[in-house]
């Protein structure tokens, strides 16, 4: 019995693969598992491959057309960066004189809590919120807003940047005869305060615009009363003079 098996056992030593034959097998058929899960279970993101893609192409200083950034390119990049910030600073600068003097007119009104004048990098705004100078639901200004937009205008007469007038909502729907949505009212009541600039302080038109957002532009949550009328608001955008070019002629 023994010999037998010895014999059965070295048969089929003989006629057997070779044994690296046996673990490359079991490797090829565990990869092909493996990658046939991986593909089962995933999707491919076109547009976050291409910018991985994108990404590695300028890690290796390759751009789309197969051409390379040389120092030179580089160089110039980060030169033209560096007066786009440069820029930026200095026009953001001029504008802080502008700001002091706004935030002084606000003081003496008495509307510091309800008027805010910020900084962005579009320029300097000025905030109204709320019913400053409107009634909710109306586009009509109301008298005591318009002895706070003569205060304001006399500090806009000083500068020669491009305005833009901006009216929000908040959530709650309209539907009137004159306002049938948020749009119209937002639009209407930026049109009103441009308006009232050109024909009472005599604002060149070709400096002004007027922009109505309806509800699509908060600043705070519509859920609570305060964040509405934290979105009611009007902005007045003084524009970066360079910012004047990407206006229509």
């Amino acid at each position: 019995m023994r010999k037998g098996r010895r014999r059965q056992e070295g048969f089929a030593i003989k006629s057997s693969a070779p044994a690296w034959m046996t673990t490359y097998g079991d490797v090829i058929t565990l990869l092909l598992c493996f990658f046939v899960v991986l593909f089962s279970i995933s999707t491919i993101d076109a547009r976050r491959f291409e910018m991985a893609l994108l990404s590695l192409q300028g890690a290796l200083g390759l751009l789309p057309g197969g051409k390379t950034l040389v120092e030179e390119d580089w160089q110039e990049i980060a030169g033209e960066e560096m007066l786009r910030a440069e820029l930026l600073a200095q026009e953001l600068a001029e504008l802080e004189g502008v700001r002091l003097r706004l935030q002084q007119v606000i003081r003496a009104a008495g509307q510091e809590d309800r008027v805010l004048v910020e900084t962005d990098q579009r320029g300097l705004i000025i905030r109204f919120l709320d019913q400053v100078l409107f009634d909710l639901g109306k586009a009509e200004l109301k008298p005591e807003a318009r002895e706070l937009l003569d205060k304001v205008a006399v500090v806009l007469k000083q500068i020669d940047n491009p305005i833009r007038v901006e009216g929000h909502t908040c959530n709650l729907p309209i539907n009137t005869l004159r306002f049938p949505s948020n749009w119209e009212l937002s639009t209407g009541r930026a049109s009103a305060v441009v308006r009232y600039l050109i024909t009472e302080h005599g604002l060149s038109p070709l400096r002004l615009s007027a922009a109505g957002y309806g509800e699509y532009r908060p600043i705070a949550s519509n859920d609570t009363e305060e964040g509405r009328r934290q979105n009611r608001r009007v902005d007045i955008v003084i524009l970066r003079s360079s910012l004047s070019r990407t206006e229509p002629r």
